[in-house]
């Protein structure tokens, strides 16, 4: 479970796309004890900002936030500058779901249910999925889970995986990420943290382990089929 902490801070910065920006920004923020926790970058190709370059920095503590904003204003570089809520905020903990498109849309059906439930009750869980095939493609979506910002479980859907998809379950395992697979056939069940018959059920459980008031814990039954 990911817990948003009530002390983060976000802010999107609109600047020029040359050098140096990264480094004037992260001066001023070091200079106020703004502890940066995530960063993205990308370029515009289109719209109003063409050309120009997106920063959305996701920060803890900071001293005298508002003269901070100020003084990343006023640098030559930026653009547009505005704080707001950050991704834990709004968009929560994530349950990832990869496989085949079937089994997938299956996994998805049981998350997208439970998690509706919990956000009712004012939890933040998001339900990402990318349908896929072939053992080098989806090893590598595998191992990027663990580069997901937020990314709590992951859940494997699919007829037959194993070969190098199972050696990335085991690196993101190492990562402190769970993974629960359906029933099938290759290694990769016996690489994951729980097999689950049912892919309905599957999403469940994803769900129920990263909530903050579920009383299901993945840790208490590793290794279980159901």
């Amino acid at each position: 479970m990911i817990t948003p902490a009530s002390d983060l801070f976000a802010i999107r910065i609109i600047v020029e796309n040359r050098k140096g920006v990264l480094r004037d920004i992260s001066t001023v923020l070091a200079r106020h004890d703004a502890n940066v926790m995530m960063i993205h970058q990308e370029t515009f190709d289109s719209g109003p900002y063409n050309g120009l370059a997106e920063l959305y920095i996701e920060y803890e503590n900071g001293s005298d936030h508002d003269v901070m904003l100020q003084e990343l204003a006023q640098l030559p570089s930026v653009r547009e500058i505005k704080p707001h809520e950050p991704f834990s905020h709004i968009y929560g903990t994530r349950v990832i779901i990869i496989g085949g498109g079937a089994q997938v849309a299956q996994v998805a059906l049981g998350a997208v249910n439970e998690a509706d439930r919990h956000n009712i009750r004012g939890e933040r869980i998001s339900v990402d999925t990318i349908p896929l095939v072939g053992e080098k493609t989806v090893a590598q979506a595998v191992d990027a889970v663990a580069r997901l910002p937020r990314a709590a479980i992951l859940v494997l859907a699919g007829s037959l995986m194993g070969g190098e998809i199972s050696h990335a379950v085991d690196r993101v395992k190492d990562a402190g990420i769970p993974v629960i697979a359906l029933r099938m056939a290759g290694s990769v069940p016996e690489h994951a943290d729980l097999v689950v018959t049912d892919p309905i059920q599957a999403g469940v459980f994803a769900v129920m382990h990263v909530s903050g008031k579920a009383v299901f814990d993945i840790k208490r039954v590793r290794g279980r089929q159901f």
